[in-house]
Protein backbone atom coordinates (compact mmCIF):
# COMPACT_ATOMS: atom_id res chain seq x y z
CA UNK A 1 0.00 0.00 0.00
CA UNK A 2 2.79 2.60 0.81
CA UNK A 3 4.35 1.66 -2.84
CA UNK A 4 0.72 2.47 -3.98
CA UNK A 5 0.57 5.66 -2.33
CA UNK A 6 3.52 6.87 -3.41
CA UNK A 7 2.83 6.35 -6.87
CA UNK A 8 -0.45 8.15 -6.70
CA UNK A 9 0.66 11.12 -5.28
CA UNK A 10 3.44 11.34 -7.72
CA UNK A 11 0.94 11.52 -10.36
CA UNK A 12 -1.24 14.15 -9.06
CA UNK A 13 2.21 16.48 -8.91
CA UNK A 14 2.69 15.48 -12.14
CA UNK A 15 -0.99 16.29 -13.26
CA UNK A 16 -0.77 19.50 -11.56
CA UNK A 17 -1.21 22.86 -13.82
CA UNK A 18 2.62 24.17 -15.08
CA UNK A 19 1.23 28.08 -13.90
CA UNK A 20 1.41 26.51 -10.17
CA UNK A 21 4.76 25.42 -10.23
CA UNK A 22 6.64 27.51 -13.02
CA UNK A 23 8.60 30.17 -10.81
CA UNK A 24 8.33 33.59 -12.57
CA UNK A 25 11.97 35.37 -13.37
CA UNK A 26 11.40 38.71 -13.47
CA UNK A 27 15.22 39.14 -14.67
CA UNK A 28 14.51 37.03 -17.70
CA UNK A 29 11.11 38.77 -18.77
CA UNK A 30 12.85 42.10 -18.29
CA UNK A 31 15.57 42.15 -21.07
CA UNK A 32 16.05 44.93 -23.34
CA UNK A 33 17.66 43.28 -26.98
CA UNK A 34 20.66 45.77 -28.01
CA UNK A 35 20.90 44.03 -31.51
CA UNK A 36 17.75 46.09 -32.59
CA UNK A 37 19.48 49.17 -32.76
CA UNK A 38 19.62 50.17 -36.05
CA UNK A 39 16.87 48.25 -36.86
CA UNK A 40 13.04 49.88 -37.89
CA UNK A 41 10.12 50.10 -35.08
CA UNK A 42 6.52 48.99 -35.68
CA UNK A 43 5.70 52.24 -37.45
CA UNK A 44 2.12 50.81 -38.53
CA UNK A 45 1.45 50.21 -34.81
CA UNK A 46 -2.16 51.97 -33.72
CA UNK A 47 -2.46 53.90 -30.16
CA UNK A 48 -5.08 56.20 -28.50
CA UNK A 49 -3.36 59.20 -27.32
CA UNK A 50 -4.17 61.47 -24.25
CA UNK A 51 -6.54 63.29 -26.25
CA UNK A 52 -8.68 60.20 -27.43
CA UNK A 53 -7.50 60.63 -30.87
CA UNK A 54 -6.15 57.12 -32.93
CA UNK A 55 -2.73 57.88 -33.94
CA UNK A 56 0.17 55.38 -35.88
CA UNK A 57 3.57 55.74 -34.77
CA UNK A 58 4.84 56.88 -37.71
CA UNK A 59 2.41 59.87 -38.18
CA UNK A 60 3.63 60.81 -34.72
CA UNK A 61 7.19 61.44 -35.52
CA UNK A 62 7.10 63.86 -38.27
CA UNK A 63 10.49 63.16 -39.48
CA UNK A 64 11.92 64.52 -36.02
CA UNK A 65 14.07 62.31 -34.00
CA UNK A 66 12.00 60.89 -30.57
CA UNK A 67 12.25 59.66 -27.25
CA UNK A 68 10.05 56.95 -26.98
CA UNK A 69 9.47 55.13 -23.24
CA UNK A 70 7.58 51.65 -22.62
CA UNK A 71 5.52 52.01 -19.46
CA UNK A 72 2.36 51.97 -17.79
CA UNK A 73 0.92 54.43 -16.77
CA UNK A 74 -0.35 52.84 -12.92
CA UNK A 75 2.88 51.38 -12.32
CA UNK A 76 3.62 51.51 -8.77
CA UNK A 77 7.15 51.44 -8.84
CA UNK A 78 9.30 53.26 -11.06
CA UNK A 79 7.24 54.33 -14.27
CA UNK A 80 6.63 57.45 -12.36
CA UNK A 81 9.93 58.24 -11.36
CA UNK A 82 11.25 57.43 -15.05
CA UNK A 83 8.82 60.34 -16.52
CA UNK A 84 10.32 62.47 -13.92
CA UNK A 85 13.76 62.04 -14.32
CA UNK A 86 12.94 62.52 -18.34
CA UNK A 87 11.63 65.71 -17.97
CA UNK A 88 13.31 67.28 -15.16
CA UNK A 89 16.74 66.63 -17.79
CA UNK A 90 13.86 67.92 -20.61
CA UNK A 91 13.46 71.43 -18.83
CA UNK A 92 16.78 71.93 -19.22
CA UNK A 93 17.76 71.37 -22.76
CA UNK A 94 18.71 73.73 -25.59
CA UNK A 95 16.28 71.33 -27.79
CA UNK A 96 12.49 71.87 -27.83
CA UNK A 97 9.70 69.24 -27.72
CA UNK A 98 7.90 69.51 -30.49
CA UNK A 99 9.95 71.81 -32.60
CA UNK A 100 13.36 69.47 -32.25
CA UNK A 101 12.24 66.29 -31.27
CA UNK A 102 9.17 64.10 -30.16
CA UNK A 103 8.19 62.81 -26.53
CA UNK A 104 5.86 59.49 -27.06
CA UNK A 105 5.13 57.80 -23.70
CA UNK A 106 3.53 54.49 -24.16
CA UNK A 107 1.14 51.80 -22.04
CA UNK A 108 2.29 48.23 -22.52
CA UNK A 109 -0.70 47.39 -20.51
CA UNK A 110 -3.76 46.74 -22.22
CA UNK A 111 -6.11 47.25 -19.24
CA UNK A 112 -4.81 51.26 -19.30
CA UNK A 113 -7.18 53.47 -21.86
CA UNK A 114 -7.50 57.16 -22.52
CA UNK A 115 -8.57 57.53 -18.68
CA UNK A 116 -4.74 56.55 -17.97
CA UNK A 117 -3.09 58.76 -19.69
CA UNK A 118 -5.20 61.68 -18.59
CA UNK A 119 -4.31 61.15 -15.47
CA UNK A 120 -0.40 61.03 -16.05
CA UNK A 121 -0.96 64.29 -17.79
CA UNK A 122 -2.16 65.88 -14.78
CA UNK A 123 0.49 64.56 -12.72
CA UNK A 124 2.99 66.12 -15.41
CA UNK A 125 1.04 69.28 -15.65
CA UNK A 126 1.47 70.04 -12.33
CA UNK A 127 5.34 70.43 -12.37
CA UNK A 128 5.99 71.15 -15.95
CA UNK A 129 2.90 72.54 -17.42
CA UNK A 130 4.70 74.15 -20.09
CA UNK A 131 6.39 70.65 -21.26
CA UNK A 132 3.04 69.02 -20.68
CA UNK A 133 0.78 70.89 -22.80
CA UNK A 134 3.69 71.43 -26.02
CA UNK A 135 1.58 69.26 -28.80
CA UNK A 136 5.08 67.39 -29.58
CA UNK A 137 4.08 65.11 -26.10
CA UNK A 138 2.01 62.03 -26.64
CA UNK A 139 0.94 59.64 -23.62
CA UNK A 140 -0.68 56.70 -25.47
CA UNK A 141 -2.26 53.38 -24.54
CA UNK A 142 -3.62 50.82 -26.87
CA UNK A 143 -4.52 46.65 -27.11
CA UNK A 144 -1.91 43.72 -26.53
CA UNK A 145 -1.43 43.59 -29.65
CA UNK A 146 -0.31 46.69 -30.50
CA UNK A 147 1.75 47.62 -27.82
CA UNK A 148 3.24 44.47 -27.95
CA UNK A 149 4.55 45.26 -32.10
CA UNK A 150 5.92 48.14 -30.77
CA UNK A 151 7.67 46.83 -27.61
CA UNK A 152 8.95 43.33 -30.10
CA UNK A 153 10.68 45.82 -32.69
CA UNK A 154 12.26 47.79 -30.26
CA UNK A 155 13.64 44.51 -28.35
CA UNK A 156 12.03 45.68 -25.04
CA UNK A 157 10.53 42.76 -23.17
CA UNK A 158 8.23 42.99 -20.15
CA UNK A 159 5.88 40.64 -18.31
CA UNK A 160 2.88 40.04 -16.07
CA UNK A 161 3.50 38.59 -13.01
CA UNK A 162 0.12 37.65 -11.96
CA UNK A 163 0.91 36.84 -8.35
CA UNK A 164 1.70 40.32 -7.98
CA UNK A 165 -0.55 41.78 -10.05
CA UNK A 166 2.49 44.24 -11.65
CA UNK A 167 4.42 43.67 -15.08
CA UNK A 168 8.40 43.11 -14.77
CA UNK A 169 9.98 45.36 -17.37
CA UNK A 170 13.43 47.51 -17.46
CA UNK A 171 13.44 51.35 -16.95
CA UNK A 172 14.74 52.40 -20.35
CA UNK A 173 13.87 55.54 -22.97
CA UNK A 174 14.45 54.58 -26.25
CA UNK A 175 15.77 57.34 -29.05
CA UNK A 176 14.68 57.06 -32.11
CA UNK A 177 15.94 58.39 -35.64
CA UNK A 178 13.35 60.85 -37.52
CA UNK A 179 12.98 57.89 -39.84
CA UNK A 180 11.91 55.18 -37.28
CA UNK A 181 15.17 53.62 -36.38
CA UNK A 182 16.36 52.81 -32.97
CA UNK A 183 19.13 55.00 -31.89
CA UNK A 184 20.32 54.38 -28.87
CA UNK A 185 19.14 53.68 -25.37
CA UNK A 186 19.17 55.76 -22.08
CA UNK A 187 19.02 53.48 -19.00
CA UNK A 188 17.65 53.65 -15.76
CA UNK A 189 17.23 57.28 -13.95
CA UNK A 190 20.84 57.89 -13.91
CA UNK A 191 21.87 59.69 -17.61
CA UNK A 192 22.57 63.30 -17.54
CA UNK A 193 21.80 66.06 -19.26
CA UNK A 194 24.66 65.44 -21.73
CA UNK A 195 23.40 62.33 -22.49
CA UNK A 196 20.18 63.07 -23.48
CA UNK A 197 21.74 65.77 -25.60
CA UNK A 198 24.13 63.77 -27.22
CA UNK A 199 21.72 60.74 -27.51
CA UNK A 200 19.03 63.34 -29.70
CA UNK A 201 22.19 65.25 -31.50
CA UNK A 202 23.07 61.64 -32.96
CA UNK A 203 19.85 60.58 -33.69
CA UNK A 204 19.18 63.86 -35.41
CA UNK A 205 21.75 62.93 -37.86
CA UNK A 206 23.24 66.26 -38.83
CA UNK A 207 19.84 67.95 -38.65
CA UNK A 208 20.13 68.99 -34.98
CA UNK A 209 22.50 70.97 -32.95
CA UNK A 210 24.89 73.43 -33.88
CA UNK A 211 28.02 72.85 -35.02
CA UNK A 212 29.47 72.63 -31.69
CA UNK A 213 26.83 69.95 -30.69
CA UNK A 214 27.96 68.01 -33.52
CA UNK A 215 31.65 68.01 -32.75
CA UNK A 216 31.06 67.11 -29.10
CA UNK A 217 30.22 64.19 -31.00
CA UNK A 218 33.65 63.33 -31.96
CA UNK A 219 34.75 63.76 -28.15
CA UNK A 220 32.28 61.75 -27.30
CA UNK A 221 32.07 57.88 -27.69
CA UNK A 222 28.82 55.48 -26.29
CA UNK A 223 30.56 53.58 -23.60
CA UNK A 224 27.67 50.25 -23.61
CA UNK A 225 29.16 49.12 -20.41
CA UNK A 226 28.46 52.34 -18.37
CA UNK A 227 25.87 53.02 -20.53
CA UNK A 228 26.37 56.80 -20.66
CA UNK A 229 28.48 59.25 -23.15
CA UNK A 230 32.23 59.28 -22.51
CA UNK A 231 34.74 61.58 -23.17
CA UNK A 232 37.29 60.68 -25.47
CA UNK A 233 39.49 63.57 -25.06
CA UNK A 234 40.46 61.34 -21.93
CA UNK A 235 41.66 58.27 -23.90
CA UNK A 236 43.20 60.63 -26.09
CA UNK A 237 45.91 62.73 -23.57
CA UNK A 238 46.74 59.01 -21.82
CA UNK A 239 47.40 57.70 -25.44
CA UNK A 240 49.25 60.98 -26.11
CA UNK A 241 51.09 61.07 -22.85
CA UNK A 242 52.59 57.15 -22.98
CA UNK A 243 53.69 58.28 -26.70
CA UNK A 244 55.11 61.50 -25.38
CA UNK A 245 57.08 59.40 -22.48
CA UNK A 246 57.93 56.62 -25.43
CA UNK A 247 59.23 59.36 -27.56
CA UNK A 248 61.49 61.23 -24.94
CA UNK A 249 63.16 57.96 -23.73
CA UNK A 250 63.88 56.67 -26.68
CA UNK A 251 65.13 60.56 -27.97
CA UNK A 252 67.69 59.81 -24.62
CA UNK A 253 68.48 56.64 -25.12
CA UNK A 254 69.64 57.58 -28.83
CA UNK A 255 71.66 60.58 -27.44
CA UNK A 256 73.30 58.98 -25.13
CA UNK A 257 74.69 56.03 -27.43
CA UNK A 258 75.78 58.50 -29.70
CA UNK A 259 77.23 60.12 -27.00
CA UNK A 260 79.11 56.67 -25.98
CA UNK A 261 80.08 55.92 -29.46
CA UNK A 262 81.73 59.37 -29.81
CA UNK A 263 83.83 58.34 -26.17
CA UNK A 264 84.96 55.55 -27.89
Amino acid sequence: MGLERFILALLLMLALPVSATEHFDPFSAAGIDTTRIGESVAMQAQFTDQQGRTVRIGELLNGRPTLLIPLYFRCPNVCGAALSTLFSQLAHQPYRVGRDFQVIAFSFDPREDVSAAREELDKLTQRWPTLATDPGLHLLTASAEASQALAQSLGFGYRFDAQQQQYAHSSAVAVLTGDGRLSRWLYGLGYQDDDLRLALTEAGQGKLGTLTEQLLLLCYHYDPQSRTYNSRIMLWLQIAGVATTLGMGLFIGLALRRDRRRQA
